[in-house]
């Protein structure tokens, strides 16, 4: 009987440490979280997958702590656009194809209403804080393994 019981904490472990792959839900936006790796570094990014949650964005925020992040999922692969109304972050902005590679970075100041054209069609785009991928050392061409629930646009 004990071997039963035994058994049944483990299964109940394992399948709570599979639920907390995900990351949950972030308290500010109420958007799902996920993790994900990019240059060796773990990074938890808000999805946004939906146009009222991509059109948002990160506007309105004072500041990002340095291991966050936003990943923006798109319906279909095609060059994608930005700009930083309302913004307040200086941001990296890392494109990602359907290959998940990255195909562009590029830098984006606060506020600015200049449009930001990925190089190349792309599915995702992850904002970061200005800087990181320099620092990470990410570059174009390194593979970004998407997590599935952050694959689907709604």
């Amino acid at each position: 009987m004990n071997q039963f019981y035994l058994c049944i904490a483990l299964l109940l472990l394992l399948v709570a440490a599979g639920c907390n792959r995900g990351g949950g839900t972030d308290a500010t936006s109420g958007l799902a979280l996920v993790r994900v790796s990019l240059a060796g570094q773990e990074f938890e990014l808000e999805v946004a997958n939906a146009p009222a949650t991509r059109q948002r964005g990160l506007m309105q925020r004072p500041a990002m702590p340095a291991h966050r992040g936003m990943i923006f999922v798109f319906p279909q692969e095609e060059v994608l656009s930005f700009y930083m109304k309302d913004t307040l972050i200086p941001l990296d902005i890392v494109f990602i194809n359907s290959a998940q590679r990255v195909v562009a970075i590029k830098q984006m100041k606060p506020l600015d209403q200049t449009t930001v054209h990925s190089s190349a069609p792309a599915r995702w785009a992850i904002e970061l804080n200005q800087g990181t991928a320099q620092r990470i050392g990410l570059g174009v061409g390194d593979s970004v393994e998407v997590p599935p629930e952050a694959r689907a646009a709604r």
